[in-house]
């Protein structure tokens, strides 16, 4: 795969064209992260931690991931709602684009042309070029309908799905009201670009270097940094392998935030069905 001064990236069987209003939007969005230094604050670092977590955590990797996508777990209604708007806070997309997209990575793991973010293109391409010189067929709202029709097909979701970038102005509004400009460069801009990238690095990262417990037909990687950075996500061979699962990370070691937050559902009666690894693949640990 090449570039040229044209702005397009030539692969052995397509030219995609690089997209400028996506350019535009994640470039200033990381230009105005970069102001923070001059914004700094302790209580502003706080927040952009909190949220990262809140966001990260439980609205991408409990509510996009492992409730929306993989149906790991129940939860009511009211609480999955709940999960997912707090994911399209994360500004990772509506939910029905993002489970969409991360259904066909399972079902074409690494597949060139079938899988949205495959690594098989290389660490820049499955990191963040996927966004940035954006395929038809996976930004479309047919695609949606096909790969997340569970979601396509119910309102609230189609309003999340239109209305996820307006979310942030209520955000943004009510951390200036609460801590000025500090808190809105910390825990609006900073905070996305930081879970943004936390978020490709499984995409990257995790496919490309670490440890295979599980011999799948994939690159997936047990990458312990990207685990600590995804709130658990980082266990992503053992996810491969079983994707069904709620517990990314199995040994006592492995650190998996995320299922902590669904021990905590599952104590108040709030969750239910968890699906968990297999007994006798963990007896053989």
């Amino acid at each position: 795969m090449t570039s040229n001064s044209m702005g397009t990236i030539q692969s052995s069987s397509e030219q995609l064209k690089l997209s400028w209003v996506n350019v535009g939007f994640f470039g200033t969005i990381h230009a105005l992260a970069l102001l923070a230094p001059w914004f700094f604050s302790w209580s502003a670092l706080g927040v952009m931690i909190v949220l990262h977590w809140l966001f990260g955590s439980i609205g991408i990797c409990l509510g996009y991931h492992r409730l929306l996508t993989h149906r790991s777990l129940q939860v009511p209604k009211w609480l999955e709602y709940t999960l997912a708007t707090i994911g399209a806070l994360a500004l990772q997309g509506g939910p029905t684009f993002w489970v969409a997209g991360h259904r066909q990575h399972h079902l074409h793991t690494e597949d060139r042309d079938k899988d949205p973010y495959a690594a098989s293109r290389g660490f820049w391409w499955s990191h963040m070029l996927w966004i940035m010189y954006p395929r038809a067929e996976f930004f479309e709202r047919a695609t949606y309908n096909k790969y997340a029709p569970d979601l396509a097909r119910d309102p609230y979701y189609k309003w999340l799905d239109s209305n996820f970038l307006a979310l942030q102005i209520p955000v943004a509004v009510l951390l200036y009201l609460l801590g000025g400009w500090s808190f809105v460069i910390y825990g609006t801009f900073l905070r996305a670009v930081l879970l943004w990238h936390s978020t490709w690095l499984i995409n990257s990262a995790s496919h490309m270097t670490g440890d295979r417990r599980f011999e799948v037909p994939d690159g997936s990687r047990n990458l312990w940094w990207t685990a600590i950075l995804t709130y658990g996500e980082g266990w992503h061979n053992n996810h491969h392998a079983y994707p069904n699962v709620a517990k990314a990370g199995w040994k006592w070691w492995e650190l998996d935030m995320t299922w902590w937050a669904i021990k905590a559902l599952e104590s108040l009666g709030l969750a239910k069905r968890i699906v968990l690894p297999p007994a006798e693949v963990i007896a053989d640990l």
